[in-house]
């Protein structure tokens, strides 16, 4: 792992961008750039990471450094964690990086399978546990957690990244019941279709789907920022109503007062 640092603060803060050389996570680098936030990129390829960072320093003028790191890494990643927690200027925290895959469960490879949730799920909660505290002392601050439509349509793909997905989602909310009263803003993006280079990891060309239902990294970043500027705490940037997801948020918490009980449901017919 190599980290880059020159101190020249942004009032906004930095933001912290996890999957940062391409694709999504590239877009926000460049959308929070163009906010006034100085920028840390995260990611395993240097080269991709330099070329990103001297782009848009010339376009906003922004401070712009890159960490390259694999956060599948052990070592990378408690380095990544060491950078989150000692850093004052870092007041954003946005947890792209991750992997899919579209093959089914039992034609999956299990050492693959087993690396997704440590990526997708041990890497994401790690750096989130990181960077709280020290959002919490302020009293301000950020973090984006990067989820999947997947989380809500686990048939659609693989399940283990359906799950991973889940989880994400899961620990957004949560994430949420804890610090919403501490002024930090948290949100979970879950992006349909996008075009990038995921489908490729994940074995599907993108050219395998309908272009009706993929979406631009772009139009996703801009319209989840969007969201996030809306205080939005679940954002699917292709839902046409909000209505239809606080719908299904409201049936899930009507379920509280029954999910608990001493004794079985009548419906099961068992003996009292």
């Amino acid at each position: 792992m190599s980290h880059v640092s020159t101190i020249r603060n942004s009032p906004l803060g930095t933001a912290f961008i996890t999957g940062a050389s391409t694709g999504i996570g590239a877009v926000y680098a460049d959308r929070m750039a163009r906010r006034g936030y100085d920028v840390i990129l995260v990611a395993r390829n240097r080269q991709r990471l330099d070329a990103l960072a001297d782009r848009i320093r010339t376009e906003t003028g922004r401070h712009v450094e890159v960490i390259a790191a694999d956060l599948a890494n052990t070592a990378d990643l408690r380095a990544v964690e060491q950078v989150l927690r000692t850093d004052t200027r870092i007041s954003l925290l946005v947890n792209n990086a991750g992997v899919g895959a579209a093959t089914p469960l039992v034609d999956s490879d299990a050492d693959k399978m087993d690396a997704m949730i440590a990526l997708n799920i041990t890497s994401l909660t790690r750096l989130t546990k990181a960077i709280a505290p020290a959002l919490i002392a302020r009293g301000s601050g950020g973090i984006i957690n990067i989820s999947s439509i997947v989380a809500v349509a686990p048939e659609l793909l693989n399940g283990v990244y359906g799950g991973s997905k889940a989880y994400v989602l899961a620990f957004t909310q949560s994430l949420h019941h804890e610090l919403a009263n501490k002024g930090i803003k948290v949100q979970a993006v879950l992006p349909g279709a996008i075009a990038t280079e995921f489908w490729d990891t994940a074995g599907v060309p993108i050219s395998n789907l309908p272009s009706e239902i993929v979406m631009s990294a772009e139009h996703l970043v801009d319209a989840a920022l969007a969201g996030y500027d809306q205080g939005e705490l679940v954002t699917l940037p292709s839902l046409p109503d909000a209505a239809d997801w606080a719908a299904a948020d409201n049936a899930r918490k009507a379920l509280a007062p029954n999910l608990s009980h001493a004794l079985p449901a009548k419906r099961f017919g068992l003996a009292a």
